[in-house]
């Protein structure tokens, strides 16, 4: 398996400008590119067999919301020159600590993503997933305007 970036997607026009920056980085050094989709999910909610159910499906929806909206056009849109190779995952869980995971699962050598997502009010309350990835990642952190 070769180097790649990890680029972090939302939806959100910062996170389109973090794919192109980081498909440009990737053309320019031979890498390979993986956008990931990380759906906030908790498991420490306390919950009953029949909601634990529910919950399942819940996730597999989103799972499948997440790769059309997102994944799917940023794919078509990134590999339409044929000269890149790009892989999209869409994962469950902290956005900043899943990225790390998925960094050092794909040997990356990079994160990308954007600074303002879709929630700046999420941001104001909690912090930001730039903030998070300066401070976890074990590789370099890029944030893109």
């Amino acid at each position: 398996m070769s180097a790649s970036i990890i680029v972090g997607l939302d939806g959100s026009e910062a996170s389109g400008r973090a794919a192109d920056a980081a498909a440009e980085a990737a053309r320019r050094h031979g890498m390979r590119l993986v956008l990931a989709c990380v759906v906030p999910w908790s498991p420490y909610s306390f919950t009953t067999a029949e909601e634990n159910e529910r919950r399942s499906i819940e996730k597999e929806r989103e799972a499948r919301s997440a790769q059309e909206r997102v994944l799917d056009p940023a794919i078509t849109r990134l590999t339409a020159a044929g000269d890149l190779e790009v892989e999209g995952v869409v994962r469950h869980g902290h956005p900043a600590e899943t990225l790390v995971a998925l960094a050092r699962e794909h040997r990356a050598v990079w994160i990308i993503v954007g600074r303002v997502g879709q929630s700046r009010v999420r941001t104001l309350l909690f912090g930001s997933t730039p903030s998070s990835l300066i401070q976890l990642s074990p590789v370099p952190v890029l944030v893109v305007p």
